[in-house]
């Protein structure tokens, strides 16, 4: 269960390939293919292993407040599917 209070990672099988729209999220474990449709998601989806939770890593990507909602609906299906994973320990 995806809690945004809590620090979250890319999942280390998952490699993001850039594209126009966002970007293509394929893990080589599952061999599952995702799109992240936007680059502000992709940007928070890098910058959530250097914070101490997923609230931090939206204000760092400089995501609207307004935003906040949609994106945190999309980072809990990107958790729901294991493209990101909840992470041990803080960064300081």
């Amino acid at each position: 269960m995806f809690c945004p209070g809590l620090p979250y990672r890319c999942s280390p099988s998952v490699a993001l390939r850039p594209e126009p729209f966002g970007a293509l999220a394929y893990d080589f474990s599952t061999r599952r293919l995702s799109f992240l449709k936007s680059l502000e998601l992709v940007e928070v989806v890098r910058r959530l292993e250097h914070h101490r939770d997923v609230h931090a890593a939206l204000d760092a990507a400089g995501v609207h407040p307004e935003r906040h909602g949609s994106l945190l609906a999309a980072l809990a299906s990107l958790c729901d599917t294991g493209t990101i994973e909840p992470r041990g320990g803080v960064p300081a």
